[in-house]
């Protein structure tokens, strides 16, 4: 995250997916302001990535850096436009809480 910080991501947030999912351990939604910002820092992020030896981290979106996700094993990153992360409301999806029944 502290990658991200330094590119100016902007509403950094981290999901914990340990007790929600097997798929990995942690989520991180942040924000760009552009295509062109979105796309700087998911290229920084996968050469920091793989100069700590975590060279195999998978990529999709690059090309036109709406949405971009990595897939860094443990942790998934998912970067955004701002009115595409709207839309697609991914911190909701994983963070919501079950629903509860009502007692008639």
């Amino acid at each position: 995250m502290k990658r991200l910080d330094d590119e100016k991501a902007q509403d950094i947030v981290f999901i914990d997916l340990k007790d929600k999912s097997s798929i990995a351990d942690g989520m991180i939604v942040a924000s760009g302001r552009s295509h062109r910002h979105v796309g700087a820092m998911a290229d920084h992020l996968l050469r920091t990535l793989k100069d700590a030896g975590y060279g195999k981290a998978r990529v999709e979106g690059l090309p036109h850096c709406d949405w971009v996700l990595i897939d860094a094993g443990d942790v998934i990153v998912h970067l955004f436009r701002p009115e595409v992360r709207v839309f697609y409301n991914i911190e909701k999806i994983w963070s919501v809480d079950p629903p509860r029944r009502l007692v008639n």
